[in-house]
């Protein structure tokens, strides 16, 4: 099991009885998203977590595989999915630079670009498991860019202390430019973006693939 892995195994059952921080952001993510599937898609998530979004959206779709690095994560996604009769949403364990090998009409990252270590392959992954004209649907953290504040410049300074005592995951801080051109040089059309939170801001993408 990789550190990684082992991080958010340790955090699952916290994290699944954690409420959303800013509900109103994730609805409007979720009825941005829900415009974009079509009941026939066949749809990826990478990094579901506890599966809580790929359940919310299961109706909208024909089936979604909800992946991630975390055993105990996806555990508690199946159980959920099973408290909630939904069968449609399948949970495989995954690492986004691996994607399921599969050809999707839509692949999600939610909240997850901002933990990978090396986006180019992650990216390059997604791109290939795409059908053509698919879509990728995102929306992450974009905490290097300017005017965040003090509470956040703070809690910057301390997150090399909080991994080291192994109080939080590897993060990635980048600004909305550096992002979108990644997405783009990895032979996307980005054809809308937001952010939701606008501070920090938390950059919602629908890209197509070229």
């Amino acid at each position: 099991m990789t550190a990684t892995a082992k991080f958010w195994d340790g955090i699952a059952e916290k994290y699944a009885k954690s409420p959303i921080r800013d509900i109103e952001s994730y609805e409007h993510t979720l009825q941005r998203t829900v415009s974009y599937l079509k009941p026939t898609d066949q749809v990826l998530e990478l990094g579901c977590g506890t599966g809580r979004t790929a359940l919310r959206l299961s109706s909208h779709a024909d089936t979604i595989t909800a992946s991630d690095v975390s055993p105990g994560m996806l555990a508690v996604g199946r159980r959920l999915a099973q408290e909630e009769q939904i069968e449609n949403v399948v949970f495989v364990e995954a690492d986004a630079n691996r994607p399921p090998n599969w050809a999707y009409d839509v692949v999600m990252a939610f909240n997850l670009l901002h933990l990978i270590r090396d986006l180019e392959a992650t990216l390059a992954g997604v791109h290939e498991v795409l059908k053509p004209g698919g879509l990728f649907i995102s929306k992450t953290p974009c905490l290097a860019q300017g005017g965040l504040g003090f509470k956040f410049g703070l809690l910057k300074l301390l997150l090399p202390i909080m991994q080291l005592l192994g109080k939080a995951p590897f993060v990635s801080q980048f600004d909305i430019k550096t992002l979108e051109t990644a997405i783009e040089k990895a032979g996307f059309e980005i054809i809308e973006s937001g952010n939701f939170p606008a501070k920090p801001p938390s950059r919602y993408l629908v890209a197509r693939k070229l």
